[in-house]
C-alpha cells in the first residue's frame, strides 16, 4: 500500500497545501485507524507526507487523544 500511495501522489499534501513541492517519503493514515482494519486497509484514507509534516500530524493527534 506504501508503495502504491507514494507512486500514485509523490508529493507531500502538507507542503503543497504551502505551496512547495516536497518528495512524500511516508504515508499517514488521515483517520487514524487505531487497530481498525477497514481503515487501515481503506486506500481513500491514506495521505503522503514528508517526514516532518507525518511526525508533526502524529505528536498532534497524541496530544488531543
Amino acid at each position: 500500500m506504501r508503495v502504491a500511495q507514494l507512486a500514485r501522489d509523490p508529493w507531500c499534501v502538507d507542503c503543497l497545501e504551502r505551496g512547495d513541492y516536497t518528495i512524500a517519503t511516508e504515508v499517514d493514515h488521515i483517520k487514524p485507524h487505531r487497530g481498525d482494519p477497514e481503515l487501515f486497509f481503506d486506500v481513500n484514507n491514506l495521505a503522503s507526507r514528508c517526514k516532518p509534516d507525518h511526525s508533526k500530524k502524529t505528536a498532534e493527534e497524541v496530544l488531543h487523544a
